[in-house]
Formats: C-alpha cells, sequence, structure tokens
C-alpha cells in the first residue's frame, strides 16, 4: 500500500479516536489498533507482530491524547483526583503486569470475556436511562486502587486504554454521574496506558520485522501521525460530551460499548 495514502487512512483515524477518547473517556484503542492491524498485514507484516506493534503504539498515542482530554474536563471539574490518583497508580502496575503478559501468550479468550462484559454493561446502562436509577458516588481508596489494577492489566492485555471498563465500572459499581466518569477516566487512562505501554517498548526491543522507526513494539511513525490528529481533537470531543445532557451521554456511550463489544467478538 502507498505511504501517503496510509499517512492519510492513519490521520483520518487519529480524528475520529481524538474526539471519541474526549467525548467518553476511553482511549481510542478500539478503532487505532484494527486500523493499524491491516495496514501492518496488507504491507506483509506477520499477524501475530502486527497485533503487539498495533497495541503498543495504540497505547503510546492514548497517553498525549488523555492528557489533553484530562485537561479539558479538568476546567469543567468533572475529575475526581481523590479517585484518578490512587487508580492511575495501581494501573501503572497492572498494564506492565499485563502488557508482559499479552507479549509472551495469545489473548484470545480475554478479549471474548472483555467483549461480553462490555456488551453486558452496555445493556445496564441502557437500563439505567429507562429506570433513571442514580445515586450518591461512593468508593474507598482500597476499591480504586484494586480497580487501577484490574484496568491497566486489562489494558495491556489488549491494548486497550480500559475506558470503555472503567466508565461503566465508575457509574454502576461508584455510582459516578455519567460526565464524572468520563473525566475520572481520561485521567486513569494516562497512567494505565503509560505502564502497558513501557511493557510493550521493553519486550519488543531487539525483536526482528519491526517497522524501520520502532522502539519495542511502538511504531514511531505511525505514532506521531496518529497523535498529532487525537491530540487537538479530543479536546473537540470534551467540548462535545459536555454539551450533551447526561441521559444522552449514557445512550451514545452505550451504543458505542456495542460497537467494541460486537468488533472484539468478531475479531475474537
Amino acid at each position: 500500500m502507498d505511504t501517503i495514502l496510509q499517512a492519510i487512512i492513519l490521520f483520518a483515524t487519529g480524528i475520529v479516536a481524538g474526539i471519541e477518547s474526549g467525548a467518553f473517556g476511553v482511549g481510542g484503542g478500539s478503532l487505532m489498533t484494527p486500523v493499524q492491524f491491516w495496514l501492518y498485514t496488507a504491507g506483509g507484516m506477520d499477524s501475530t507482530l502486527a497485533t503487539r506493534v498495533a497495541f503498543g503504539t495504540s497505547l503510546a498515542v492514548i497517553i498525549p491524547t488523555m492528557v489533553s482530554g484530562t485537561l479539558a474536563h479538568h476546567r469543567h471539574g468533572v475529575v475526581d483526583w481523590k479517585a484518578a490518583v490512587p487508580m492511575g497508580c495501581a494501573a501503572v502496575f497492572g498494564g506492565i503486569v499485563g502488557g508482559t503478559f499479552a507479549a509472551h501468550v495469545p489473548g484470545i479468550v480475554l478479549r471474548v470475556f472483555f467483549a461480553i462484559f462490555i456488551l453486558i454493561m452496555a445493556v445496564r446502562m441502557i437500563w439505567q436511562i429507562q429506570t433513571n436509577e442514580e445515586r450518591e458516588p461512593a468508593g474507598t481508596r482500597g476499591q480504586y486502587i484494586f480497580i487501577g489494577f484490574v484496568i491497566g492489566t486489562l489494558s495491556g492485555l489488549t491494548g486497550l486504554g480500559g475506558g470503555a471498563l472503567l466508565v461503566p465500572i465508575l457509574v454502576f459499581i461508584l455510582g459516578y454521574p455519567i460526565h464524572r466518569a468520563v473525566g475520572t477516566s481520561s485521567a486513569c487512562l494516562i497512567f494505565s496506558s503509560g505502564g502497558a505501554m513501557a511493557a510493550y517498548v521493553f519486550n519488543g526491543i531487539g525483536v526482528a520485522g519491526l517497522p524501520l522507526y520502532s522502539i519495542g513494539y511502538v511504531d514511531l511513525l505511525a505514532f506521531s501521525i496518529l497523535a498529532v490528529t487525537t491530540i487537538p481533537f479530543a479536546r473537540l470531543g470534551v467540548r462535545f460530551a459536555h454539551a450533551c445532557s447526561d441521559r444522552t451521554l449514557k445512550i451514545l456511550f452505550a451504543g458505542l460499548l456495542v460497537v467494541i463489544g460486537g468488533a472484539m467478538l468478531l475479531s475474537g
């Protein structure tokens, strides 16, 4: 495939992924990972190697993207730093564990489990909309640390930031309003993606067949093209989210979960 065409595809992917990240507190990996996988395999790369490079590069892009989105959400006062910091610190270690594990074994079973779980969360979110079920947010430091570690581990295993799982957990288990859950998830994902990316960098050093400009399993050229669009468009996504009512944002997020879950089931 022509290099310029590849760059255009990545550029367009970054725009959509950036808006998705800012609006929903997810990393955008659900879009960036399959697009990169397709580009790498179309160029003749082995599918296993392509999967790991796509995972590692997506996680690298998520870090600056979520920094951009988190700063914008913070200005709206919807980032719960008391929850985000302990979750984020635990997510770093979880990300290292998950990323290391994923670099050595296939994750088909986990992807299917993850997909089924978020589809259940989508149904649960739709149910909450219909019943108008709301309660006061509640969470302990121990809960935040445990949740952060789980999110970080899944982030490393699936190549996603983990927001598709974290936002529903914050909403349903801890009782967060959807906008506050999205903002807090954005902050946590900076840490979870960082830990997971570090594992992909370390475990990919010296591997044969990697793209020319790579550090471990992170393709620096693809990273640059994606990040240059995801960073500014994440702010646009935040603006869109705060223009939506709680009900509208929940409906849209539930739809996003159905798309992500369905795509992961089909790929698994």
